[in-house]
């Protein structure tokens, strides 16, 4: 009798990729693989496994999953809502204390957009927030509340005040992409032409050195006041970066493909996003030396925020999308 077992992640994004195990799978009769009402592209198919791509025709929510020949199953998969679109996000979007999340649009090199970053409320409304800022490209909130922003274009850090307006308050700091706060009050900012950069009261000085990166650091600091940093490279495999208060940088022990933003949820383990094709999703280090398991997939992530009421989303280019 043809059985489902499990599925697996449980959550993703259209354009991820779910496995449905089980026993038995009648391969020869199998035409059909639905999430909720709508029909999924089969990618893979043995009579244990069958690997599906989830539709964008999907809504946002619980998709119950159903195999034609089969009877109904009580399993499902998760689908994130999209919450934001209209994007050209680059990095980690934040969420601020009141669950607003804030996005941006960094466009192309030199592109002066006509939002840099927007604010999206708790009810999903897209608002433009800061205008200005050439290729807004890192967020992070520190110490004192504030939103600071970096510019990869201008090798700067702004800061922003509640009502949009902003100044600069780093500036010759490279191609500055990744930006994290330690619990002393110091700003680390990556230079992806292999600096990461520790910054206080304007004045920059080398903290760390890593291998440049083909597109962008990363930063996110652990609790523990360890800074994490991911930076794919031409290697066909990239690892996560682990740098000491006293800079000391060693690396997790299992590689990935394509690793872009990262970030610590509530309960301050960790998560990766990695952009390889085929294997796209957020990946949970439940401990940070053994694999990590993929947790939602999705095609061509760049990054994923945990919200103050155990809200996550995650990003590609163009498009947020909300699991609450």
């Amino acid at each position: 009798m043809p059985t489902i077992t499990s599925v697996s992640p449980r959550r993703a994004v259209e354009g991820g990729r779910i496995a449905i195990h089980g026993a038995d799978f009648p391969l020869d009769a199998l035409t059909t693989v639905t999430l909720g009402d709508v029909a999924a592209r089969v990618a893979f198919a043995s009579s244990t496994r069958i690997v599906v791509i989830v539709p964008g025709e999907v809504d946002g929510g619980r998709a119950d999953i159903s195999l034609s020949g089969m009877p109904l199953e009580t399993v499902y998969v998760t689908v994130g809502s999209r919450w934001a679109t209209g994007l050209h996000q680059v990095d980690n979007p934040v969420f601020d204390r009141r669950g607003n999340l804030f996005v941006t649009y960094s466009g192309s090199r030199g592109q002066e957009a006509p939002v840099s970053i927007f604010r999206v409320t708790t009810g999903g409304t897209r608002e433009s927030f800061v205008s200005g800022i050439v290729n807004a490209t890192s967020l992070a909130f520190g110490p004192d509340g504030s939103l600071y922003v970096s510019s990869r274009f201008e090798g700067a850090v702004y800061r922003v005040k509640e009502d949009g307006e902003h100044e600069q308050v780093a500036s010759d700091l490279g191609v500055a992409c990744g930006l994290a706060f330690d619990d002393e009050g110091w700003m680390y900012v990556g230079d992806r032409s292999g600096t990461i950069f520790r910054v206080r009261d304007g004045r920059a000085s080398p903290f760390a050195t890593l291998p440049p990166s083909v597109a962008a650091f990363h930063l996110a600091m652990s609790a523990a006041q360890e800074l994490f940093v991911t930076g794919p490279t031409l290697n066909a495999y990239d690892y996560v970066y682990r740098i000491g208060r006293d800079g000391e940088v060693r690396t997790l022990p299992c590689p990935l493909g394509r690793p872009q933003g990262l970030s610590f949820d509530g309960d301050g383990t960790l998560h990766v996003v990695d952009a390889l094709a085929g294997a796209s999703g957020v990946y949970r280090f439940a401990d940070l030396e053994r694999a990590p398991e993929m947790v939602i997939s999705g095609a061509a992530l760049v990054g994923v925020a945990f919200g103050p009421r155990g809200e996550t989303v995650v990003t590609w280019n163009d498009t947020a999308y909300r699991f609450d």
